[in-house]
């Protein structure tokens, strides 16, 4: 090594500063450190939401009289507290309320339909709303009721009801379609997906069925919409968001879908909801009769209330169901009875016959357009058949009984946070 040349230690101490592993030591060595940030402020405490102590609730169960001195000056102490949890009570137990099935007891009720009687014979535009509880009777289960799809499925219940392929139109359905047949009803709005106004004999032009029937598809990208009434079930592979029935049109090719409007969903295809109809038969309505529906949901329909009018030209509203409705106070009578007690009382009260539903009279089968070959497997459903022994081809031997209700308009698509793709 040349005399006064750099010795190699020192060397490889030069270049160890130099190759220090982070920027802070390299700065450091250079004489030069950087302000430390500044430290990050801890998070404050999360505030759990405000619980009434439970020990106050327990309190105010009691009865004033077996409340000990110092559980009323506990109450005494907590005066603010305790009107908010009395205000929660008595909201509880409105709810329970009106959950609760009331009935007239009879003679009260055949009062009631004398009104109602005299109100049917002097309307000049009679129209009808009908929600799920007119086919209670026919073994569909209705949404709200004690045993209904909702409150079911609101209890983690499981949902399942007989084979719909065996429901007929009931007493109240055949009564409706007398009291058109007699001009005494102008329209008919239905809440119902099950088909049975339309079996029954009512007219298509005097219906909307404003959330679909249950044996129609259609066909939107044939202009107008190219309609296919059958005799199953067609809503077997339909949910939410979900309409294509997994058959195609005889006319263009295009996709069918079930003409189903769900919860949440807007309906826009003409028929069979027949908005147009329901709106200007509205308009016209002197009197509306509204049988077994909660009315919920059609509440949110101003168009069907005439909301618009002065409400001393509204039309008289009479309500017959079983349990409270939001338009209760809005009725001129409201009849607490199930519906073929009532329609039943109605007509003997009318005079009028109620003509028994026919199988060999349905028109269902007359309207049903039939399968094309190749498309017999296209559905699992049990169809309809005017007789026992006539076959019905297409069939896949469905169970029949309690088997748990899937697809389309009944079930699914119910559970609250689900999410599925939305298919046109």
């Amino acid at each position: 090594m040349a005399a006064g040349g750099p010795s190699r230690s020192s060397a490889k101490q030069r270049t160890g500063a130099a190759g220090c592993g982070s920027a802070a030591q390299r700065e450091r060595l250079a004489g030069y450190a950087p302000p430390s940030p500044p430290a990050r402020p801890s998070p404050a405490p999360r505030s759990r939401p405000h619980r009434p102590p439970r020990r106050r609730s327990r309190i105010l169960r009691k009865a004033a009289a077996e409340r000990s001195a110092e559980e009323g000056r506990l109450l005494a102490e907590s005066e603010d507290l305790v009107t908010e949890l009395q205000g929660r009570s008595r909201r509880r137990e409105g709810l329970k309320r009106r959950q609760e099935e009331v009935c007239d007891d009879p003679e009260e009720l055949r009062r009631k339909v004398r009104e109602l009687a005299g109100a049917v014979r002097s309307a000049k535009h009679l129209v009808v709303y009908t929600g799920a509880g007119i086919s209670t009777a026919a073994s569909i289960p209705d949404y709200r009721g004690p045993n209904g799809v909702w409150t079911l499925l609101q209890k983690g219940r499981r949902v399942s009801a007989a084979d719909l392929s065996e429901a007929e139109p009931t007493l109240t359905h055949m009564s409706i379609a007398r009291l058109h047949e007699q001009k005494l009803v102008q329209h008919v709005v239905s809440q119902n997906c099950d088909g049975l106004h339309l079996r029954s004999g009512l007219p298509r032009s005097a219906i909307s069925e404003l959330h679909g029937n249950m044996y129609i598809e259609v066909c939107t990208a044939c202009t107008p919409n190219r309609e296919y009434v059958r005799v199953f079930d067609v809503t077997e592979r339909t949910a939410l968001h979900r309409h294509q029935t997994g058959r195609a049109c005889h006319k263009c090719g295009a996709p069918l879908r079930d003409t189903i409007v769900h919860f949440g969903e807007r309906g826009t295809l003409g028929q069979p909801l027949n908005w147009e109809a329901a709106t200007q038969a509205a308009s016209k309505a002197d009197t509306i009769l509204c049988l077994g529906s909660s009315l919920k949901v059609l509440k949110k329909y101003p168009r069907l209330w005439c909301m618009t009018k002065p409400p001393s030209r509204r039309p008289k509203l009479y309500i017959v169901n079983l349990q409270w409705t939001p338009k209760d106070d809005w009725a001129a009578l409201k009849l607490h009875g199930k519906c073929d007690d009532v329609m039943q009382l109605l007509m003997d009260e009318l005079g009028l016959e109620i003509p028994p539903y026919s199988r060999w009279q349905d028109p269902i089968f007359s309207l049903a357009t039939p399968l094309r070959a190749g498309e017999e497997g296209s559905h699992s459903r049990k169809s309809l058949r005017r007789s026992q022994e006539e076959p019905s081809p297409g069939d896949q031997d469905a169970p029949l009984g309690s088997a748990p209700i899937r697809g389309g308009w009944f079930g699914r698509g119910c559970a609250k946070g689900t999410k599925r793709k939305r298919v046109t």
